[in-house]
Order: C-alpha cells, then sequence, then structure tokens
C-alpha cells in the first residue's frame, strides 16, 4: 500500500514560488501516476497537474497552466509541484493523490494525503 504525505505549503506574497512535494512510501509507487489538488473554503476540490507514472505526460489545469510545474523522482519516491507567480485565488489546501492512470477526475484516484496549506496574500 502506497502513503502520501504532502509538505511545502506556508504563506507567500502574490507573485511568489512555493515548492510542495509530495512524499510516497511503498515499494510500488513508480507504478502510479499522481495527482494534485486542491480545495479553497467553500469550494469543491479541483484538479491542478497530473504527471504519468514514469513522468513522460503531465496535464495541468488551464488556471494554473504556464505558472505551475510538475515533475517525480521514483528514485527518491517523491512527486513535486512547482508553483511560480501565485495568485491569491491560488491560496487552498493541496492534495497529492496516487492513481492507475493520469487523470484529471478526483474519483479516478484511491490513495490521498492528508493536505497542506497554501496561502497567498495579496
Amino acid at each position: 500500500q502506497v502513503r502520501m504525505v504532502e509538505s511545502g505549503g506556508g504563506l507567500v506574497q502574490a507573485g511568489g514560488s512555493l515548492r510542495l512535494s509530495c512524499a510516497a512510501s511503498g515499494r510500488t509507487f513508480s507504478n502510479y501516476a499522481v495527482g494534485w489538488f486542491r480545495q479553497a473554503p467553500g469550494k469543491e476540490r479541483e484538479f491542478v497537474a497530473t504527471i504519468s507514472w514514469n513522468g513522460a505526460r503531465t496535464y495541468f489545469a488551464d488556471s494554473v497552466k504556464g505558472r505551475f510545474t510538475i515533475s517525480r523522482d521514483n528514485a527518491k519516491n517523491t512527486v513535486y509541484l512547482q508553483m511560480n507567480n501565485l495568485k491569491p485565488e491560488d491560496t487552498a489546501v493541496y492534495y497529492c493523490a496516487a492513481a492507475g492512470i493520469s487523470s484529471s477526475n478526483p474519483r479516478e484516484y484511491n490513495i490521498w494525503g492528508q493536505g497542506t496549506q497554501v496561502t497567498v496574500s495579496s
């Protein structure tokens, strides 16, 4: 069983950057696609980005395209979300999750981390 733990969240001013990490335990981590999702207060959880098991394919929500990048290091069992030019509307709890295939649908993901808070001040 793979377990996921996010880190790297915090408070940043608009225009700043943060890098989130998603550390996974379990020898089969490299078999999974990983997605990042976020949830702001009073809103539904929304897709942010996803990366295939080998890092060859990535996909981003339109709202973050050109500002966020996703990468993975399977040797370290870690996926990263680099977030640049952050905006106040990026404020949310960010979750990483694992799935058999890359997808923007959170229902495809069956292993979730506990989340990390990102707050962007204006």
